[in-house]
């Protein structure tokens, strides 16, 4: 994977094939601490502690359409690669958390990456799984949580194509203003 919103996506999807019905996405990054710390928690189905301790062997997959599963070793080593690290917490019936944590400013860091496409992707893509994206740049903070999308417009709100037009459009502000451009009171769509 190239980039680490490669990462992102997949370990959402993880998370759906955990049977997770909230994900929650946070994105950390503090220039002045030279960190970045990517974290994932669903409320998935678990794991057992023996599946929890062979879960970073590529050789260790709960799918039965291939016998590897690469994302989570990947993504170790591109935290380790860039002085970081990975942790993994999980409890059987009651979710996941994986934490990723890169030395910001490392010349071995992947970028980031695409987040508005790839967060979009996975909201609309699951329209009926809630998905919170938190994403905090030094001071500037950005949130985007389905729950209140779906309150505001109707459980169908992200199968609509004018809401996912509309949702492209926040996202895509949102990182505009935590590249340090000014925040918009509105954006209609």
């Amino acid at each position: 994977m190239r980039e680490l919103a490669l990462h992102i996506l997949d370990l959402t999807q993880n998370s759906l094939r955990a049977g997770a019905q909230l994900i929650e996405v946070e994105i950390l990054e503090d220039v002045g601490l030279d960190s970045l710390v990517i974290t994932i928690r669903d409320d998935g189905c678990g794991m057992e502690q023996a599946l929890l301790e062979r879960v970073l062997d590529p050789f260790t997959t709960t799918r039965t359409t291939r016998k590897v599963g690469l994302g989570l070793p990947l993504l170790r080593m591109a935290a380790e690669r860039s002085q970081g690290k990975l942790s993994i917490s999980s409890t059987p019936g009651q979710g996941t958390v994986v934490t990723a944590s890169f030395q910001h400013s490392h010349i071995d860091r992947m970028p980031l990456g695409d987040m508005p496409g790839t967060m979009l992707a996975v909201m609309a893509s699951n329209p009926t799984v809630d998905i919170v994206y938190r994403h905090r740049v030094n001071d500037r903070v950005w949130e985007v949580d389905t729950r209140v999308i779906k309150a505001e417009v109707g459980d169908e709100a992200l199968t609509l194509p004018v809401v996912i037009q509309w949702l492209k459009s926040y996202l895509e502000q949102g990182k505009k203003y935590l590249d340090g451009g000014a925040l918009l009171d509105e954006i209609s769509g």
